[in-house]
């Protein structure tokens, strides 16, 4: 038979793992984390010439300034960005009602950096943090942007403020970390 401590004991510790990993799901999943690469949809896996996919008429058209919201622009040019298609990117981030978004800038940066404009990718950065200082996937491709030019020491930084903003344990900083070859000299 078991003592009525023994089953609070049981209650308490199987509470404790069902909240450990609540929390754990919710920080994997936290829908505020954008540093994670964008799952494929159908923008870009059935989508062509710069077209993304509208979910209301369940084919692809063509975006346009007010056809879709920033949130949604902002998505399909994440996709576009991490699919390599920059200049779809770039376009769909011009139809952004806000173009003070640190998110459009930063995506600004990183598509026009991939794209080969390094110093207007790197002023969409500056201008992305000007925004919002503690937006680290910004300072994360900022910090990519400054190995590819050589300044580790710049690059460091970058995944120095990364971490004192909290985002250690993020796509974002292991991305930056990675760039640097593993290394934490700070």
């Amino acid at each position: 038979m078991t003592s009525p401590f023994h089953r609070l004991c049981r209650t308490t510790l199987a509470a404790g793992f069902v909240l450990g990993m609540a929390s754990a799901a919710f920080a994997v999943g936290d829908s505020n984390d954008d540093t994670n690469p964008p799952p494929k949809t159908q923008t870009t896996k059935t989508c062509t010439g710069g077209k993304v996919w509208d979910k209301q008429k369940k084919e692809c058209v063509t975006p346009k300034k007010n056809s879709f919201n920033d949130d949604d622009l902002y998505k399909f040019a994440r996709e576009f960005a991490y699919a390599g298609q920059y200049e779809n990117a770039i376009a769909v981030l011009n139809l952004a009602h806000n173009q003070n978004d640190p998110r459009v800038l930063n995506y600004l940066g990183y598509a026009n950096r991939k794209a080969g404009r390094m110093e207007l990718g790197m002023s969409y950065y500056r201008k992305a943090l000007q925004a919002d200082e503690n937006y680290i996937l910004a300072r994360s491709y900022m910090g990519m942007a400054l190995v590819e030019q050589g300044d580790i020491q710049g690059a460091r930084v970058q995944l120095v403020e990364i971490r004192d903003r909290g985002g250690e344990n993020t796509w974002a900083y292991r991305a930056l970390l990675q760039s640097l070859n593993g290394y934490r000299t700070y």
